[in-house]
């Protein structure tokens, strides 16, 4: 496995150590003491990784050569003395650290079983919950860190070791000038990320080994929602907000216990687990990008204590008379007459849908026989879906115009936006709406499909383009009742038997 020295390359170490005589082999004893048993590979900056003996204490330890000693060995050296000197049950122990000049070792903990990148390699993304557990570990080993005023310096999906008994522990301290407690907090965001997309969504040094976040034309990368189907909105939420720059980081203890209260929830799916609790009160001075919520609601609270202010004075300046002239009143056009302060715009709240709200609509000549999952849609439960049968061309084997899930709000209301999250990406979708719904049967999704009309242009109006899609195509002066997230193209089936889609949730947002 990889057990140590696979993280980001810093500035000096960026073209590699330069190999030179006395060259390490099997069976040799280093220091009297550490045998080495077997080259294990060379690490991102060329360092030699050994399997070793301690032959004094006989157990298995990590050897970590580098070639030339002396000055240039200073940085690895201290590291792995100040890492030493924190004992924590998620940091590789270290045990020595030598120079002898023409070439230097730092002997650490054997971990058996593999690095973090080797899991995601092999594997793929990471199921949420492990993903949450693996970040609670690291932050929890760095809050240790941090409390000695150190920091790590090299957290990277190299360096995060998932030994066979489950342990998870972080190895390969390197922290240079450049490198600080931030630093460290926004690389946990990069290894939920990686963990939960099998991307790197940091820059290095020199190109990376990782694959490269998907970013947009500004260079930032996609949220993770954006990327697959079922990462929950608070784990994404949280993983954007690390690696924002926009948005201060937390203490590394702070991050640990927001981490471990999401990490006891992920068993229920993570519903309840309410707002992250470290963002209050830490934001810059520029807005956080998930709390806009939040900042709506101060600065409706202000601007109701200031026009409530100014009534007030004028209350009792006029003694309790209303002034004909005030500015307050509205104008004839029913305006708010110049000079007043408009309260700010409502903050859009999600719709509670529920089963009998919801419906598939099939028109000939489908079978209806999927009905029963429409419930699956607005159950909360992203693992939970309404799967399409297969066609065998992307336009449903060009036997009908598409398929889809007619939402029925009970009452007229004003909307701000329908959001989509589906198995794939690649999916051809729209939002229709129409007056009635007449019936749920063959004849009533066929008139559905003559009569609801198209609102907006999908391709300019729906923002994202992975699996999570927003429609923000309604108008605010009309209000809405029923609403159909109309599927006109299948993507391919996850192992390319022909065409086939599940729809995991649809949420709607009105005022």
């Amino acid at each position: 496995m990889t057990q140590v020295g696979e993280g980001h390359e810093t500035a000096a170490d960026a073209d590699g150590p330069v190999m030179t005589f006395g060259a390490p082999t099997a069976g040799e004893v280093l220091a009297e003491r550490y045998q080495l048993e077997e080259h294990v590979n060379d690490d991102s900056a060329g360092r030699q990784v050994w399997r070793g003996i301690d032959v004094i204490l006989r157990r298995p330890v990590a050897v970590v050569l580098r070639y030339p000693g002396g000055e240039d060995a200073v940085e690895m050296l201290q590291a792995a003395v100040d890492a030493s000197r924190v004992i924590h049950p998620n940091l590789v122990g270290v045990y020595d650290a030598i120079d002898e000049g023409t070439r230097s070792y730092v002997v650490r903990e054997w971990v058996d079983g593999e690095s973090m990148r080797e899991l995601v390699t092999a594997e793929g993304p990471l199921d949420p919950a492990r993903a949450t557990a693996i970040a609670h570990s690291i932050a929890d080993a760095l809050a240790a860190v941090h409390a000695t005023g150190m920091v790590h310096g090299n957290v990277h999906p190299g360096t995060t070791l998932i030994a066979d008994d489950g342990r998870v522990v972080l190895a390969d301290a390197r922290a240079d000038s450049s490198d600080s407690a931030e630093k460290d907090i926004r690389a946990v965001g990069g290894l939920l990320y990686y963990a939960l997309t099998a991307h790197w969504p940091h820059d290095e040094v020199s190109p990376s080994a990782l694959p490269d976040a998907t970013r947009d034309a500004s260079g930032n990368p996609a949220a993770p929602r954006q990327i697959r189907a079922g990462v929950p909105a608070y784990l994404d939420d949280l993983t954007m907000d690390l690696l924002d720059r926009r948005v201060a980081t937390p203490e590394a203890d702070a991050l640990a216990a927001e981490l471990g209260r999401l990490d006891a929830a992920a068993d229920d799916d993570y519903d309840d687990v309410g707002p992250l609790r470290f963002t209050q009160g830490n934001a810059t001075s520029e807005p956080p990008r998930n709390n806009s919520k939040i900042v709506i609601g101060v600065a409706a609270l202000v601007v109701i204590a200031i026009i409530g202010l100014v009534f007030g004075i004028r209350a009792i300046t006029s003694g309790g008379k209303p002034d004909p002239g005030s500015t307050t009143q509205a104008n004839a056009n029913g305006n708010p007459a110049d000079g007043d302060t408009q309260a700010p715009a409502p903050t859009p709240q999600k719709i509670k849908l529920t089963p009998d709200m919801v419906r598939i609509v099939d028109p000939p000549p489908g079978d209806r026989t999927d009905s029963d999952e429409a419930k699956n849609v607005v159950d909360g439960n992203p693992d939970t879906a309404w799967e399409t049968h297969r066609f065998n061309t992307a336009k449903f084997g060009n036997l009908k115009p598409g398929m889809g899930v007619l939402i029925n709000l009970g009452k007229p209301r004003n909307l701000a936006d329908v959001r989509v999250e589906t198995s794939s990406t690649g999916v051809g979708m729209e939002i229709r709406t129409g007056n009635t719904d007449p019936g749920d049967n063959g004849a009533g999704d066929q008139k559905i499909v003559e009569t609801y009309k198209k609102l907006g242009e999908p391709d300019a109006d729906a923002k994202g383009d992975g699996t999570n899609r927003i429609f923000s195509v309604f108008d605010a002066n009309t209000k809405y009742q029923y609403v159909l997230v109309w599927v006109t193209e299948l993507p391919r089936a996850d192992d390319g038997d022909r065409y086939q889609v599940s729809v995991n949730e649809v949420s709607v947002y009105g005022y």
